[in-house]
């Protein structure tokens, strides 16, 4: 049955990633194409309109994932999956346990997994920038630029650089989204 394959499938990606939703995106990847639930390109798509979209980004790709499967009741099936671990786990060391973090097991447990977890959103990063922007996902793959998306990542360099130079700080996330969707929406209307 579809639901409890959704709910099992986010259940698992939930109880198992640390570092929030961005070390997520790679299991999501990964169980996502394994099971045939989405293509490279559909699922990169995903990612851009989880990012863009209000909450939390492992909400947001739980949800979509599970409603291009099976609808409302299959995005609501593939979100209480990916949620229910973590809150679960938050309610249990609120409920049991006073000063969690002041145990040595608990410190050295959280050090040793950080590593991971940057490593997973690196590679994952990079799995996506040479996806996007040059169509090279395997080693097989074709080296094929989209001199499109490298023109927009250009400007947005540009557009960051110019920012930082002129107002002292970073542009606004929203900004540089609102940007980015501009110019995606003329660049490959062309």
């Amino acid at each position: 049955m579809i639901y409890l394959k959704l709910f099992l499938t986010f259940f698992e990606i939930g109880l198992f990633t640390f570092g929030g939703g961005y070390a997520m995106i790679s299991l999501v990847r990964e169980k996502a194409l394994t099971l045939g639930w989405m293509s490279e390109e559909a699922l990169l798509n995903m990612i851009a309109v989880s990012e863009s979209t209000p909450g939390p980004i492992a909400v947001n790709m739980a949800t979509f994932v599970g409603s291009t499967q099976a609808g409302i009741l299959g995005s609501v099936c593939a979100t209480l999956g990916v949620v229910l671990p973590s809150f679960l786990i938050i309610l249990l060391i609120a409920a049991v346990i006073r000063n969690f973090l002041k145990y040595k097991g608990v410190q050295a447990f959280l050090s040793g997994v950080r590593p991971c977890v940057v490593a997973l959103i690196l590679s994952t990063s990079i799995l996506m920038f040479f996806s996007i922007l040059f169509d090279f996902s395997t080693l097989e793959s074709t080296f094929a630029p989209d001199f499109r998306g490298l023109i927009l990542l250009a400007i947005l360099v540009l557009v960051a650089f110019v920012f930082k130079k002129i107002k002292k700080k970073k542009p606004s996330p929203i900004l540089m989204i609102l940007i980015s969707a501009g110019l995606g929406m003329i660049l490959y209307s062309i």
